[in-house]
């Protein structure tokens, strides 16, 4: 039967209705407790009452105009994200995938204005940026490459908290200028770098006069404890990538550079049709404004250090468990065989959660969820992995 819908998702045979808090609702009336939050996007919980009052309020005022108006939201809200991460100026988009395209287009054109003919980026391995072309290309070769080829050249890769592979191409290839990477590998399997490992690559890349790219698409807005998780390193990049939890829901990307980097894209370089118009933008402020009233970066650090301890102690007696990784609420918990199936096991115990690399679950939940339903996860993972050990 034709849905009319491209085949581009394997979907779970849920139909969602309604949302509230960390709780959603199917066409059925079978309750969930939404451990993914859309992909770390409604950090603040669904049907947020202050999110939905902005909406209705802009939306009745004014919504579009283009970027070649003056839009005072999206001052505001340039200025905000730029207090908050240390950079100078904001380009804004629609999703995480277009915030890495700017990033890669203003590393391209930063090489050509030094007259490096061939200017190449360093990616890392088991990476995820995005599925457009140039995002896909920085991604970790594998299946999302199948059927993709030629792919963007000048991207060299390199294993990922690795050092030496970093010192060593920046003796033997001359045509890089700059690094992108994520602080954390989200889709990847909640990978944790060593704690020195960006102030090495700061390091590296001032030396080198490269550009420092990281990708907080996944990791930014408190979801690991702080602002962006390149603050746990204390840093600056040159550029950052942010989206997701910036709109609770709503497009919104944007792409953060720092005074070298803002230097590089001029009128007629780059541009968006809908990127920081005045509905997104009014959402954006007012997600910012809720976050730091709440203080989510603290309760991010104490409810996942909370969650961490109770799945370590819940689960310590698993042999199937390999590994539990926990940074604020990004967490991952690898298993030592395949678990595809958790997913859909989950749904059926009424929990959300996704898996990635066919063994690791994966689960960022909302900021504002409690210790009770922090409990009421560890409970329902216990079961379903309990199955798994078991067989």
């Amino acid at each position: 039967m034709n849905n009319y819908l491209m085949n581009t998702y394997n979907r779970k045979k849920v139909s969602f209705v309604k949302g509230d808090g960390v709780y959603l609702w199917d066409d059925n009336g079978k309750k969930y407790l939404d451990a993914l939050c859309g992909l770390a996007v409604t950090s603040l919980g669904h049907s947020n009452l202050d999110i939905s009052e902005v909406l209705a309020k802009q939306s009745k005022t004014l919504i579009h105009t283009s970027n070649a108006f003056i839009i005072e939201q999206q001052k505001r809200l340039g200025k905000k994200l730029c207090m908050l991460s240390g950079m100078e100026t904001t380009f804004f988009c629609n999703s995480g995938a277009e915030a890495v395209e700017a990033s890669i287009k203003i590393a391209r054109k930063y090489g050509n204005d030094q007259k490096i003919k061939n200017p190449e980026i360093i990616v890392m391995n088991n990476s995820f940026h995005g599925r457009t072309m140039a995002a896909l290309s920085a991604t970790s070769e594998g299946k999302a490459h199948q059927g993709f080829y030629p792919l963007l050249d000048g991207l060299t890769r390199a294993p990922y908290n690795d050092i030496k592979s970093i010192e060593s191409l920046s003796k033997t290839n001359k045509n890089i200028v700059a690094i992108l990477l994520e602080p954390i590998q989200g889709e990847g399997g909640i990978i944790i770098p060593n704690d020195d490992y960006l102030s090495q690559l700061r390091d590296i890349c001032d030396k080198n006069n490269w550009l420092l790219m990281i990708d907080e698409v996944q990791t930014g807005f408190c979801r690991t404890g702080k602002w962006f998780a390149f603050q746990h390193s204390n840093i600056i990049p040159d550029v950052i990538c942010v989206a997701k939890a910036l709109g609770n829901g709503v497009p919104i990307g944007a792409c953060l550079a720092n005074d070298k980097a803002s230097k590089v894209l001029v009128p007629g370089s780059h541009g968006s049709t809908f990127g920081g118009n005045f509905l997104s933008t009014s959402v954006g402020l007012k997600v910012l404004e809720i976050m730091k009233d709440q203080d989510l970066c603290k309760k991010s650090r104490e409810s996942g250090s909370y969650l961490k301890s109770s799945l370590e102690k819940t689960l310590k007696d698993f042999n199937v468990i390999k590994e539990i990784r926990c940074k604020g609420l990004m967490v991952g918990i690898e298993l030592k065989k395949d678990c595809m199936h958790l997913a859909q096991d989950a749904l059926e115990n009424g929990l959300v959660i996704n898996i990635t690399k066919q063994n690791i679950i994966r689960m960022l939940p909302p900021l504002i969820i409690d210790k009770t339903q922090l409990d009421e996860i560890v409970s329902i993972l216990k079961k379903i992995i309990g199955e798994v050990d078991y067989d």
